[in-house]
């Protein structure tokens, strides 16, 4: 791989996802933290002045689709995003709702909707997680943290989709109740979705 090294950039590192469930790397005789950190070590044996951070990719259990593909969604790289985009990519100003993940705003028939920053990251985790039922726990792990004493209960996640959808109006039913599971979002006609920068659903090693 050629270095990306101009007169105007700098290469400072690099990033290298692999797509590896825990199966396919059990089945290989090692979890994958335990890869993690052989890969961690060889960077610094090679490099010792070099410093390293590693992230697992998660995904519901049975999510279809290319392991590297969703790692590379799921801890935003600029290449994936970009090809979303480009995807996506609105035709003049949509009449229906425009769900803007870069700009952490949602417009409907052309005007912004008053979203507060949890309904947004509400709404941004179950989008990046189209098609998937996300149960009501999840949610709560992901907006408070796993280990915030301010974490809520499950039954204040229903009072938080109840304002959701209220203020999507007249579009609430892109978030759905899957009864005994949660909540999912469904891709609908009139919604388009434009995809950016954003906090990853991941953890660190």
């Amino acid at each position: 791989m050629d270095s990306p090294t101009s007169a105007d950039n700098q290469a400072r590192g690099f990033a290298l996802y692999v797509g590896l469930d825990e199966d396919a790397a059990a089945a290989a005789g090692m979890s994958l933290a335990d890869l993690v950190h052989v890969l961690k070590d060889r960077v610094t044996q090679s490099a010792p002045g070099a410093k390293t951070h590693a992230t697992i990719a998660l995904a519901p259990r049975g999510t279809p689709g290319d392991n590297l593909e969703l790692v590379r969604l799921a801890l935003h790289d600029p290449g994936k995003l970009r090809a979303l985009a480009e995807q996506h990519q609105p035709q003049n100003e949509p009449d229906g709702v425009v769900i803007d993940i870069s700009r952490k705003k949602v417009v409907l028939g052309g005007v912004v909707a008053t979203l507060t920053f949890l309904e947004f990251e509400l709404l941004q985790f179950l989008v990046l997680r189209e098609g998937q039922s996300v149960a009501r726990q999840a949610i709560i792990n992901h907006l408070w943290g796993l280990e915030s004493g301010d974490a809520p209960n499950e039954r204040t996640i229903d009072v938080y989709v109840r304002r959701l959808r209220q203020k999507l109006e007249p579009y609430p039913d892109i978030v759905r109740t899957v009864r005994g599971q949660g909540y999912r979002f469904d891709r609908h006609a009139d919604v388009t979705i434009v995809f950016g920068q954003g906090p990853s659903p991941d953890v660190g090693v």
